[in-house]
């Protein structure tokens, strides 16, 4: 590897409909699916944790930029930064942002660039593959990596090498062209020519190298990308872009924008396992099915079922499959999917017809992350609403008042103080409070340990947006 440190840049964005109802648009599949006890963005953190590497630059929206601070600091990790996007643009200039981000620092930086929501188990192997990348990399090469594939996938892009041995090269190759999602006929052909890899979407460049393409073949995103990038505001460890700039640039990914233009291409080949987990399908190949082909997720049981997943995500509510046949059956607390394993990526469908009938569920659970924690909606009737909520260590909740709504407070365990209009007051299990409607009030957790409590609303009106806040160690402005 060079004697510099590679700079890992993660994109951490996208909903993951195809994984739905795991994945919403407010816990999208990156932090939704747990795989050996980590997410989707942990194993991505944990892959480039390394002497080799240097922190990690994740780029991101709005929405989720707390919930990015909040999993890295479980696995004790610190972002070198994190690029808050004001509107979602696709990956070219989300890769171009963290380019620019990067050669203010080190004009000679090499960027990782790397999707947060795939999953690559062995670590040792993937490392040694972008060492290496390096060389082509530090050379001026624009290195993409590429999979060998071990079936006919329609899902996937994929590289297109002159010569069949460069599959099992462990250089970089050179790269002939890119090929789009092919149909089943295309993709057989392709496995069969022995001359193609999958597109995993990876890459490793120096940000010279990146400018100069987006100077060369994309200069209308370079130019709306650097105003965005000149016009940020630091807010902590959060670089949020300027929106001006920002929404100047193309929505178009990567692959479109640059890399197909190019002429200083090269392709890495990857031998290791590597999963998208793009749909219910790959989910399902990648957990290991049992010998009769099931998976089986959570609280649930099967009974002469062949092929199937099979996935409960609440812990007290058990999933039956019964004479079920490569079939999916996945379990929230607030919608169950059922259907054909091979319709998995159809789900897209399914959930933008789901946002044209306006139910929520399209792109929120029950559950909703917060900067202080998470709530969960527990019950919610004409008049009132119960939630759970629960408060991390060290974190507080605004100073705020509701305009239509009363709350009852009742700390199920660890120790509160809160604040109602001049009181202060330390609250521990057991404890209880109530808070009149217009009362200016807060909760703060003080301590190490969680607290949780049951919140109670009742009102005429028990929207997210009923909040004045007087006081906010967030920044936040906006009503969530």
């Amino acid at each position: 590897m060079s004697g510099s440190r590679i700079h890992p840049v993660i994109l951490c964005g996208g909903a993951g409909t195809r994984l739905w109802p795991t994945s919403r648009r407010n816990n999208p599949k990156q932090f939704a699916m747990v795989i050996d006890g980590f997410s989707l963005f942990q194993h991505a953190i944990r892959l480039v944790d390394a002497p080799a590497f240097g922190a990690p630059i994740v780029v991101t929206g709005t929405d989720q930029r707390f919930r990015v601070m909040e999993q890295m600091g479980r696995i004790e990790r610190a972002p070198g930064a994190i690029l808050v996007e004001p509107d979602a643009r696709n990956t070219a200039p989300a890769v171009l942002a963290a380019a620019l981000h990067l050669h203010a620092q080190d004009p000679d930086a090499l960027m990782l660039v790397l999707p947060s929501d795939h999953r690559i188990p062995d670590v040792d192997l993937f490392r040694a593959a972008v060492a290496a990348a390096s060389a082509h990399a530090l050379a001026g090469d624009l290195v993409t990596f590429g999979i060998q594939p071990v079936r006919a996938e329609t899902g996937y892009g994929y590289l297109e090498l002159s010569d069949p041995a460069a599959l099992l090269a462990a250089m970089p190759q050179s790269l002939v062209g890119f090929v789009e999602k092919p149909d089943a006929a295309k993709a057989q052909a392709m496995l069969e020519g022995g001359r193609h890899l999958w597109n995993a979407g990876i890459f490793l460049m120096s940000v010279r190298a990146v400018i100069a393409a987006y100077a060369a073949v994309a200069p209308e995103i370079l130019t709306a990308v650097d105003a965005a990038v000149d016009e940020a505001r630091m807010e902590g460890c959060f670089v949020l872009l300027g929106k001006r700039g920002w929404l100047q640039a193309t929505n178009i990914s990567v692959d479109f924008a640059i890399m197909e233009k190019c002429s200083n291409l090269a392709a890495m080949p990857y031998s290791g396992q590597w999963s998208d987990l793009g749909d219910w399908a790959s989910v399902w190949r990648d957990g290991g099915p049992d010998a009769d082909g099931n998976l089986l997720v959570g609280d649930s049981q099967s009974f002469d079922c062949r092929g199937s997943l099979i996935r409960s995500e609440v812990p007290d509510q058990m999933v039956i499959g019964l004479d079920l046949d490569q079939m999916v059956v996945v379990a929230t607390n607030d919608a169950v999917l059922v259907a054909p394993r091979s319709s998995s990526q159809r789900l897209s469908m399914v959930v933008k017809e789901l946002r044209r009938r306006e139910r929520s569920e399209a792109d929120h659970g029950r559950r909703d992350y917060r900067p202080w924690g998470w709530y969960e909606s527990v019950a919610v009737r004409d008049g009132f609403q119960v939630k759970q909520i629960v408060v991390s260590p060290h974190q507080a909740l605004s100073l705020q008042s509701h305009n239509h709504r009363a709350e009852h407070w009742i700390i199920l365990s660890g120790n509160a103080r809160i604040t109602i209009d001049d009181s202060v007051q330390d609250i521990g299990a057991g404890g209880y409070v109530f808070i009149p409607l217009g009362v200016i009030h807060r909760l703060e957790n003080l301590t190490d340990d969680q607290v949780v409590m049951v919140e109670v609303q009742i009102g005429s009106y028990l929207g997210e947006d009923d909040i004045i806040r007087y006081s906010d160690r967030y920044a936040r402005v906006e009503s969530v």
